[in-house]
């Protein structure tokens, strides 16, 4: 295990982030306290020092048996959690961005942590109703309260992000230092603004369902699936598209010498920026395949190939301006003349 700065901080953290929403039986699927305890021995084990969960987590499982399991080296650990989903429901200040909701959810998070202060504090989602001043001062109260160290945004349009940390910035807040989302090889549209947002901004990136909830493992390949078929949580995951792009994985799986899981895991890992993948497992095999992508690194070729059969039309504006006569207006016929910022 190698270490990265997280974001514009000098936070060291694991590059691969043990993601524990599977912590816990609560929801029907995830892992008992007996296994789950030994996927984060292994995690542990390893090197891995940087774990993700939220309050909603397994209705607060994960978070118990996250703070039992750092007890006893709780300063090692970054732990990450995250508050805006629903504490309880009926309630209208038991969700949201606002900082009623922000207050009572990190204390609640404290207490099923047994900790004093949270490492990462993430905002899980944007609610569109609270301003972004309120959301920024409440979080920078925090870190100066010493509840929180740093904090992050999850699932948020670029445009809310780059606005926030702008403003945080101006007025002397604490901003965020790392960004959220979902994305893999058959999720690419954050390319589109998030992920160029993030690199311009030094934002750490930590994209969840790297596997696309198995897709790209190439266990549902070759079987017969009823049209309505869905993957966790209603995503339309299994696709035609989704499907081709996992064959090929599961190709350059064979060609490289390890499993398509390692594949999908070190593509994201070669990509531009900070990328931290969040890895979660229900059973411990699953947490040693996943850690096994650090024994391995994708060829060129190999990430060509993956790029191309993944691709996406990136659209408006970008594809307009990287017409040719675009570019010959632009930059006056001097475009490959002039040298370009990294």
């Amino acid at each position: 295990m190698r270490y990265k700065l997280f974001g514009n901080t000098g936070l060291r953290v694991s590059e691969i982030c043990l993601g524990t929403m599977t912590f816990g039986e609560d929801w029907g699927w995830g892992a008992s306290k007996e296994e789950s305890r030994k996927i984060f021995d292994v995690f542990a084990e390893a090197g891995g020092n940087f774990l993700d969960t939220a309050n909603l987590y397994t209705n607060g499982t994960s978070e118990k048996f996250v703070g039992e399991f750092i007890a006893s080296d709780r300063e090692y650990f970054v732990v990450a959690t995250k508050y805006t989903l629903m504490n309880r429901s009926g309630d209208p200040n038991a969700a949201g961005n606002h900082r009623k909701n922000m207050v009572q959810s990190v204390e609640g998070s404290l207490r099923r942590l047994k900790t004093d202060y949270i490492d990462l504090l993430w905002v899980h989602a944007w609610d569109y109703l609270t301003p972004v001043e309120e959301v920024m001062r409440g979080l920078d109260d925090l870190v100066r309260s010493g509840k929180v160290l740093y904090v992050g945004v999850s699932d948020t349009p670029a445009w809310i992000v780059a606005r926030a940390n702008t403003m945080a910035t101006l007025r002397g807040w604490t901003p965020f230092s790392g960004l959220q989302i979902e994305y893999s090889l058959v999720e690419r549209t954050p390319e589109r603004e998030l992920l160029p947002m993030a690199r311009s901004l030094g934002l750490a990136v930590t994209p969840w369902a790297p596997l696309a909830a198995g897709v790209l493992t190439g266990k549902f390949l070759g079987k017969k699936l009823p049209e309505d078929t869905r993957v966790k949580e209603g995503s339309p995951r299994l696709t035609e598209r989704n499907l081709k792009i996992a064959s090929e994985v599961v190709k350059v799986a064979e060609e490289a010498g390890c499993t398509p899981a390692q594949v999908a895991i070190n593509w994201l890992r070669q990509q531009e920026g900070t990328i931290i993948p969040i890895v979660g497992a229900r059973k411990v095999e699953q947490i040693k395949d996943n850690l096994g992508a650090l024994e391995h690194h994708l060829s060129e070729e190999h990430m060509q190939r993956l790029n191309d059969i993944s691709k996406i039309e990136l659209g408006f504006p970008h594809e307009f301006l990287q017409r040719e006569f675009i570019k010959e207006v632009l930059y006056a016929g001097t475009y490959d003349k002039i040298e370009k910022p990294k």
